[in-house]
């Protein structure tokens, strides 16, 4: 069959390459402002482009349903249409609640150091923070009481909502940067953002599109952060470039972010969200005594699931035996195995256990999947394709 233009405008309309990207766009884009006029409930604007916003006017405001559906709308247009970001004042007004799990986190990453474990970062050297993955749950079982009165947190329920409804999940990660810790790259977050850009550019364009509906990223001061303690950097309105998670990985748009970001201090108890699209990237912490710790939260929609519970595991260990076989006769094609892979196998890293699967020397660790070709590419027998797989089982699983 012969491609005529319309079938080749097709493909450039709904998969972004490498190529689609480009930094005059992004300026374009990015040299939007706004005023107090935009987002009338925001106390100040920093830098024409941030609204701030005043927890404790807005808690009064939240009393009311009428005011709360207000708050959520304002929000909801700065993610999406906006800036992409919005920075709470005291998000935090139990100020005991917050200083004792700090201390709590403190405990939980000493216990990590004397068990001599290593955290991977998905964006910097592995070692150079501190870091607790899964600190939602680890927090909840050594403290529950703190747990409960650290996440009654008036502020976080409400722009979670504001974003992915009322059926929201939490996820946490606290990330402490010490003195003399460099600056991460440029990026985006969750889902796409932990891929590669041969792997990006296999999802078509409504894909990179609907990835940022499905998480919104925060992150709650623990400590006052001056800018010399590193804030993280941003980027203003880039949520909204349609090949911005290829464009993080161009080194010419990195260097054009490094020297043009936005770096808000927060003070201890301040929070702020934005859209997992936004080009972000924590910054150097340039003090001499101040460790930097953020609890960074990554809240997904609970629609992010499929409609039926399967054992996806047990159908790789049945299959694994019978594609060895069809592959050493010739039965199937190399093509045709990677489609039953495809079919039966789990296909996404996440979620897992970081601490047993950090990802150490990538974005993500090893799918179901990669296992398999892996494993059949290699020729291991089934006893050894079923203790990996197990391992990698292990690792889904709290």
């Amino acid at each position: 069959m012969k491609a005529d233009n319309l079938s080749v405008l097709r493909v450039s309309r709904n998969w972004y390459s490498p190529e689609c990207a480009t930094l005059e766009e992004l300026k374009i884009l990015t040299e939007q402002r706004v005023t107090l006029r935009d987002y009338p409930l925001a106390a100040d604007i920093s830098g024409g482009q941030v609204p701030i916003y005043d927890c404790t006017a807005l808690r009064r405001l939240a009393a009311l349903e009428d005011g709360r559906r207000m708050i959520m709308a304002e929000w909801l247009e700065v993610l999406k249409d906006g800036p992409g970001i919005v920075v709470l004042k005291q998000a935090f007004d139990d100020s005991e609640a917050l200083d004792h799990v700090s201390v709590q986190f403190d405990k939980l990453i000493a216990n990590q150091k004397r068990n001599g474990q290593e955290s991977g970062d998905h964006f910097a050297k592995a070692g150079a923070n501190d870091r607790i993955w899964n600190a939602l749950e680890k927090l909840c079982l050594f403290d529950p009481e703190g747990f409960a009165r650290y996440y009654a947190n008036d502020m976080i329920a409400l722009v979670s909502e504001a974003w992915l409804g009322p059926a929201y999940q939490i996820t946490s990660q606290v990330n402490v940067v010490n003195p003399g810790g460099e600056a991460q790259i440029v990026h985006r977050d969750y889902h796409l953002g932990f891929q590669s850009a041969e792997q990006v550019s296999r999802y078509p364009a409504h894909v990179h599109g609907l990835s940022p509906f499905l998480t919104l990223q925060g992150a709650v001061a623990h400590c006052d952060m001056p800018v010399e303690s590193g804030p993280t950097l941003y980027r203003p309105f880039t949520q909204k470039y349609g090949p911005g998670y290829l464009a993080t990985q161009s080194p010419e748009i990195r260097e054009w972010f490094a020297s043009n970001h936005l770096q808000l201090p927060l003070q201890k108890g301040d929070a702020v969200f934005f859209s997992p699209a936004l080009f972000h990237a924590a910054g150097s912490n340039q003090s001499r005594s101040i460790r930097r710790m953020a609890n960074l939260l990554q809240i997904s929609s609970a629609f992010g699931r499929a409609m039926e519970a399967m054992d996806r595991a047990r159908m790789a260990r049945t299959l694994f035996p019978v594609l060895s076989k069809m592959k050493a006769m010739h039965a199937l094609s190399a093509c045709a195995i990677d489609r039953v892979i495809a079919a039966s196998a789990e296909g996404y890293a996440f979620p897992t256990n970081l601490d047993r699967d950090p990802p150490i020397g990538g974005l993500a660790p090893q799918s179901q999947q990669a296992l398999f070709r892996v494993a059949l590419e290699e020729g291991w027998d089934p006893a050894r394709f079923d203790a990996a797989l197990s391992e990698r089982v292990r690792c889904t699983q709290t």
